[in-house]
């Protein structure tokens, strides 16, 4: 008899944990999950935030992309659900005409509490570049000290309409008045590191020899950051380094700081999956604070202890107290 209930006993608790298992995956109706959309998901860090927040019990993913083939993209990259996609332009929504259309944006985006920003221009290679570059191959090869390809001799150039001036600033402006219009309270946004020197040559890409052309998209992300800051909402600016795809596992631990101090290190590298980590801890472990760093990868020398997670490395970085200083820069931002 005893046996009997104990079994009974048993498989109640088994069921029941099975039960709540269930639910934390398929996120069903009793879980409080916070909504959280992502703009740029189909991206190669947006896609890496949204399918680590799809898996999260904690979160409601929602992807918002610009048009169909990025919603097919994001579903091969992810196997998310259609209806966890959004297809809308930001861009195109018209929120001063409030009197004839007061929900300009997709109803199936209310709700959110925060939204995650990672749409970037994204420049293209010039294959005119790459073919000079190989032809260049053999007279390196003899010349000591030179390397087979010079990388800086590749020319890159944006697609029309989309210049960082469009993408980085007026369209991740309307992102942001997007989430004050709909009541979202927290905007994480990366961004990029190096913003502190105008002569970066990131800013060089879009631009001719004289210096003329569709660039500085490090000097559009920034302004975009000081519009973030000034619009009253909460925020985390997050400025990676170079964005890498190490194999796993990473062997890499987060180092944070602020106004391009890490621009120093030798290596400035970090891997997409750990900005998309810094995204996760920034919605979790902000309790209400705004700030804005950098980060990079460091690459743990033998017999270091173990990797320190993003949320333990943000949660101490903000105890510090330290924020990027907006009133840096070149002038006019």
């Amino acid at each position: 008899m005893i046996k009997s209930i104990a079994l009974l006993l048993i498989a109640l608790i088994t069921s029941q944990v099975q039960v709540e298992a269930f639910q934390m995956q398929m996120n069903m109706p009793g879980m409080v999950s916070k909504k959280v959309i992502v703009t740029g998901a189909a991206g190669r860090t947006g896609s890496i935030v949204f399918r680590l927040l799809n898996k999260d019990p904690r979160f409601d993913a929602v992807g918002l992309v610009r048009s169909e083939a990025s919603a097919k993209k994001l579903i091969a990259k992810t196997q998310c659900n259609l209806e966890e996609i959004v297809v809308s332009d930001v861009t195109q929504m018209e929120f001063e005409k409030e009197a004839e259309n007061p929900h300009p944006w997709p109803y199936a985006l209310d709700g959110a509490e925060a939204m995650v920003i990672c749409t970037s221009a994204v420049p293209q290679i010039s294959k005119v570049s790459i073919i000079k570059s190989m032809l260049k191959i053999p007279l390196n090869i003899l010349t000591p000290k030179k390397k087979a390809i010079n990388f800086r001799d590749l020319k890159f150039k944006y697609k029309p309409g989309q210049y960082p001036e469009m993408v980085d600033y007026v369209g991740q402006k309307k992102q942001i008045d997007l989430a004050k219009k709909m009541g979202v309270k927290h905007v994480v946004l990366v961004s990029s590191m190096g913003g502190l020197d105008e002569n970066n040559f990131l800013n060089q890409i879009g631009k001719d020899k004289n210096g003329e052309g569709h660039g500085d998209i490090l000097i559009w992300k920034r302004k975009a950051e000081r519009y973030l800051c000034l619009s009253g909402l909460q925020y985390t600016v997050i400025h990676p380094g170079g964005l890498v795809d190490p194999p796993e596992p990473n062997t890499m631990e987060l180092v944070l700081d602020v106004d391009d101090k890490l621009m120093q290190n030798e290596k400035k590298s970090i891997a997409r999956t750990d900005v998309a980590k810094l995204c996760i801890a920034a919605l979790t472990e902000s309790g209400g604070k705004s700030v804005s760093f950098d980060c990079i990868g460091r690459q743990l020398g033998e017999g270091e202890e173990s990797l320190k997670s993003a949320e333990e490395i943000f949660k101490a970085f903000l105890n510090e107290g330290k924020t990027c200083d907006y009133a840096l820069g070149p002038k006019g931002m």
